[in-house]
């Protein structure tokens, strides 16, 4: 009998593809992808909602019940802690304990959890009265603490956030509500995750 893989997307509203129907967020567009090269994957399961910060998506883990262990794991959070203004010590912690989760959801193996890193809203409509200079600083900084979190734990690391940038000069990687990305955009994320988890699944 052929091997179902099962999926948990664990984030905020980048995960569950705010503005645009769900089956354009990143984690069903990886789903079709690996499906299109004849892999047996079943919808993915999405822990996330648009506004939460790292200590938010952690209360809703601790309330909700899960399978045993997943084939794979995506993790993107963080946006709504720089957003809200929240100190990077506490994200840094608070991210490594999500990551210990995401750990164990994936049975322990490490190559089987991707952190993605934080899209950058700053060059988007919804921004033009913020400061896009300092949005930028911060959300890179916040990076550099996923992906030195990434190197500890040994899962895998992809950038999305120079590819957001792009938004900026090209509207068609945006949504309609001027702020989160559109499934063009979204796209590009799901071809490296798939990319990778070819690479890892067996």
């Amino acid at each position: 009998m052929e091997k179902l893989y099962t999926y948990l997307a664990l984030g905020d509203s980048y995960t569950i593809g705010e503005a645009l129907p769900l089956q354009q967020s990143f984690p069903y567009q990886v789903m079709e992808l690996l499906r299109k090269e004849k892999w047996h994957v079943a919808a993915p399961e999405i822990i996330a909602k648009t506004g939460w910060t790292t200590d938010e998506l952690s209360s809703a883990i601790s309330s909700h019940r899960f399978l045993g262990h997943y084939d794979f794991v995506t993790l993107l959070i963080g946006v709504n802690n720089q957003y809200r203004g929240r100190r990077l010590e506490e994200y840094t912690i608070e991210l490594e304990s999500l990551i210990k989760q995401a750990l164990e959801f994936a049975n322990k193996k490490s190559e089987h959890v991707i952190l993605l890193s934080i899209p950058d809203y700053g060059v988007t409509p919804f921004a033009k009265k913020l400061d896009a200079a300092k949005i930028a600083t911060e959300i890179d900084q916040y990076n550099s603490v996923k992906r030195a979190l990434a190197t500890q734990y040994k899962i895998a690391f992809i950038d999305i956030t120079d590819s957001t940038r792009q938004a900026y000069t090209d509207d068609s990687l945006l949504a309609e509500d001027g702020l989160h990305p559109s499934a063009k955009e979204y796209k590009t994320w799901a071809i490296k995750v798939a990319q990778l988890l070819k690479t890892v699944i067996k």
